[in-house]
């Protein structure tokens, strides 16, 4: 008999590829959703259980694709982890670049959770885990549009998870800190301070997030520098925090 079912967005790399192996491991079939063509190569190196989707998460075709690919089915954990981010000034970026970002981040996110979560609440049981940042407390010149996004979906985790109190289902938000995953290349700063540096391993953060999701906790920030970087986000000037962000997202800052 086939396991628990799992959705796992934005799995072929980085968090969601460790989300869905993680997965795996505790039991799951799993269906992974990507909006690239690694999604397929990724599935297949994982193993029999694991059924791959490409979907593209900005659009409305592509959450209805992965709702029919749920065909019906019970979904216990529900992993929203797609994710994009768009590097430099906020006047130096195309406006459709932008609306990419908001629609994967914030629009497709809430619709795909619009669409599952009747289910998962009718069934009086489940799982859900949105991917946050550390990011969404920070003031984030170089990376306006991806900050304001990952503020959405902190707040938004918050709010579901206490309307979704005694319903069975449980809303966690993880909340990692710059992590190793292609996210920094493609948003067009990996040569950017942050893009060079030391990263938290993309594997501790989905193991991190599993557990806290499983134990149906709140939110999880993961490791000591992020639980640093957020009380000084929280507590510091604003406009030395501003600043500081500026500095380590701007490639022509180098050591």
């Amino acid at each position: 008999m086939p396991g628990p079912f799992a959705v796992i967005t934005g799995a072929s790399s980085g968090i969601g590829k460790d989300l869905a192996r993680l997965a795996l491991a505790e039991g799951f079939t799993v269906l992974a959703v990507a909006d690239d063509d690694a999604i397929f190569s990724t599935a297949a190196a994982l193993g029999p259980q694991v059924e791959a989707l490409r979907a593209d998460l900005a659009t409305a075709e592509g959450v209805t694709s992965v709702v029919d690919a749920v065909a019906g089915r019970r979904v216990y954990l529900l992993a929203a982890n797609a994710g994009k981010a768009l590097g430099h000034s906020f006047l130096d970026q195309s406006i459709a670049d932008i609306r990419r970002v908001i629609d994967t981040n914030v629009t497709g996110t809430v619709e795909l959770l619009h669409r599952l979560l009747p289910a998962m609440v009718t069934a009086g049981e489940g799982r859900v885990l949105i991917t946050g940042s550390i990011a969404g407390y920070m003031t984030g010149p170089g990376l306006a549009i991806y900050n304001a996004s990952k503020a959405f979906l902190n707040l938004f985790s918050d709010s579901l998870r206490e309307e979704l109190r005694n319903s069975g289902v449980t809303i966690t938000c993880l909340r990692p800190g710059a992590t190793e995953t292609p996210i920094f290349d493609r948003a067009g700063i990996g040569d950017s301070p942050i893009g060079r540096q030391e990263k938290d391993d993309p594997a501790d953060v989905a193991q991190a997030g599993l557990r806290a999701a499983l134990a149906g906790k709140a939110s999880v920030v993961t490791g000591w520098k992020s639980k640093l970087q957020v009380v000084g986000a929280q507590y510091g000037p604003s406009r030395l925090v501003a600043r500081a962000h500026r500095k380590a997202t701007d490639p022509d800052v180098h050591p």
